[in-house]
This record gives C-alpha cells, sequence and structure tokens, in this order.
C-alpha cells in the first residue's frame, strides 16, 4: 500500500480541522487518471476551504487545492498514459474530489487536461484557476464581439491572481488596460504588466447617475458590490462587463439603463464548472496566442506543501499580491 503526505481538510464533531496528513492512494476519491503532482496554487478558494472560513467543500474529509499539475502514474482511460504531462483546474477539486495539495491526486478524466507543450507545470499553475478565469473572460468576451476599438478594459482588484493575469493576458491580445486597485505601490508593478493606467480604488469617484460618459470599452470585475455598480454606466455601447469575483461584496444595486440604452452585456464567468470543449480552447489560447509574458513577476510567492496553510490569512485579509504556487514534489 503506498503512502503519501496530503494537506487534508476536515469537519466534523469536533469542529473544522486541517493539515499535513500521511493516506494511502487507495483511499483517494474516484477517477481513472491517478496523477503524481508536482505542482499546485493557491487561490481564495483554497484559503475559504483550508481555513474552513468558507463552504467549499460539499463533504468531509477531503485534500485541499483546486488546481494542480503533474505527471500520470496510471490510467484507465486511453486517452492518457504512464508520463504524461497533465493539470487540471476546478472541475470538482477541494469541493467533492480530492485536490492538489496532495503528492498524488486521481482525476476524471473528463477533466483531466492534457498539458500544453508550451508550457511547463510549474508555469501551468502560475496561471492556475486565476489565468484560466481571465482567459475565459477574455473568450466570452470576444464572443460577444468585443475589439480594442470600443475602448480600454478597466480591470478592478488588479493586484490579485486575476487582476494580475488579465492585465498580461489582455494586453498580450492589444487591449488597453487601466489597472484598479488599493495598493498604490505596486502600480509600476501594473505598468510592467502593460497596463497603461492605474487608478488608486480608494479615489474612484462615481455619480451615482444610471448613465455616465462612455469611458471603458469593457470591465473584468474581481470586486462586486458598488465598485462594479459605479463602472457599469461608462462601458461604452455594447461593451461587456466580465464577473468573476466579489471582494468587496456580492450585492449589486444598479439601474437596467446601460443594458438598454447601451446594450452593454454582463457575463458571468464560471471557472470550476466550464464545459470541456470551452476549458481546452482557453488553454489552447492561454498556451498559445494568449500566453501571459510575465509568469516570473506575477509568481510572487512559491510554498512547500507543508507551508500552505501559512498564506491562508494574508489572502483572506486582501494582503496578497499575486501568485502564490505550492511545490508539492521534492
Amino acid at each position: 500500500m503506498t503512502t503519501f503526505r496530503a494537506f487534508r481538510i476536515h469537519q466534523d464533531d469536533a469542529g473544522h480541522r486541517a493539515g499535513i496528513e500521511t493516506m494511502a492512494i487507495e483511499d483517494l476519491t474516484a477517477g481513472e487518471v491517478l496523477v503524481r503532482a508536482e505542482w499546485s496554487s493557491v487561490n481564495y478558494k483554497d484559503a475559504l476551504a483550508g481555513t474552513g472560513k468558507g463552504k467549499i467543500l460539499r463533504h468531509y474529509p477531503l485534500n485541499g487545492g483546486i488546481d494542480v499539475a503533474g505527471t500520470v502514474v496510471a490510467s484507465a482511460d486511453p486517452a492518457f498514459r504512464e508520463g504524461d504531462r497533465v493539470l487540471a483546474t476546478g472541475s470538482g477539486l477541494s469541493e467533492t474530489l480530492d485536490g492538489g495539495y496532495g503528492e498524488y491526486v486521481r482525476l476524471p478524466a473528463a477533466w483531466t487536461v492534457a498539458l500544453p507543450a508550451s508550457l511547463t507545470t510549474r508555469e501551468a499553475m502560475i496561471i492556475g484557476t486565476a489565468g484560466f478565469t481571465a482567459g475565459l473572460a477574455l473568450l466570452r468576451m470576444t464572443e460577444n464581439r468585443q475589439t480594442p476599438s470600443l475602448g480600454p478594459i478597466a480591470i478592478t482588484g488588479a493586484t490579485g491572481g486575476v487582476g494580475m493575469l488579465g492585465i498580461d493576458i489582455f494586453t498580450g491580445a492589444g487591449y488597453e488596460v487601466h489597472a484598479i486597485s488599493g495598493k498604490a505601490d505596486r502600480f509600476d508593478t501594473l505598468r510592467a504588466l502593460g497596463a497603461t493606467t492605474c487608478v488608486d480604488r480608494h479615489t474612484l469617484a462615481f455619480s451615482g447617475k444610471p448613465m455616465e460618459s462612455a469611458r471603458y470599452g469593457g470591465l473584468l470585475d474581481n470586486v462586486g458590490g458598488a465598485t462594479l455598480a459605479g463602472f457599469l454606466p461608462a462601458i461604452a455601447p455594447y461593451g461587456n462587463a466580465a464577473i468573476c469575483g466579489l471582494a468587496g461584496s456580492p450585492a449589486l444595486a444598479t439601474t437596467v439603463m446601460p443594458f438598454i440604452i447601451r446594450g452593454v452585456s454582463v457575463l458571468g464567468i464560471a471557472s470550476a464548472g466550464t464545459a470541456r470543449d470551452v476549458r481546452d480552447e482557453v488553454w489552447r489560447r492561454l498556451s498559445g496566442e494568449w500566453k501571459p509574458r510575465h509568469l516570473d513577476t506575477i509568481c510572487t510567492k512559491e510554498v512547500a506543501l507543508e507551508d500552505v496553510a501559512s498564506v491562508f490569512g494574508t489572502m483572506l485579509d486582501g494582503g496578497s499580491f499575486g501568485r502564490t504556487v505550492v511545490r508539492i514534489a521534492g
């Protein structure tokens, strides 16, 4: 019986607890593809799950980590063979299935993605759910006729993982990006990623009117609440607001005016359950024409598996910057 280390999350009569444990491969949740994990990443969802401050897991216990990349060691599905490099993001990991915070993970073949040749497993995890979310937003926006000619894209929460990768991905695709963040001391980094304008969110002033002058071609929003409500009236005719976060608030108080007068569209970006054909298309582009050019800058922290919990508090307190990858192997 092969055993391995994993960051395992429990919730029972004794309350919430999580930490490194030794478990058997045979005890992993079901899946056709057994993977020796090499890298994972830390997302806001991981921090909520690991601390018990969010109801992420559907049952207990499970290994944490919604992202993983590594090497196939066994497969019951002919699409994958021993030695193949693969990745998975979302797709039930650390919700209904054991996640990527373990030296081994068993993945459903339906959600296992062959690692593109132009990406290493580490690069794939710098991108991870955050970059996939930004790429999915760009795909949905362009499918809804978003073009650079409509005007700049505002990206809120710009110093987070989705925000920084979004700046890199959107500017690489030819869009002008205005970065919105409360961390003014990080503006030089955001400009280095490609943002032409950086705005301190503390200085944002919205009129509160149902319509404002059209200053933005579109929006990638990680914040929600009053910030999202403030930007919607300033989006150009037939621009898109891609919504992927609620760091500020899940509430939205607005009017229908931007939608019925300017034809603005709100696109929900739900990365975890993305259809397989769309998932493959996003990764094809993220490893090709949309591949982020500044991954070394965006990856601001690397931790070993046993130290993964040390970054959760900072992330939940809004103090994270860029992407944290988790070194599983070695």
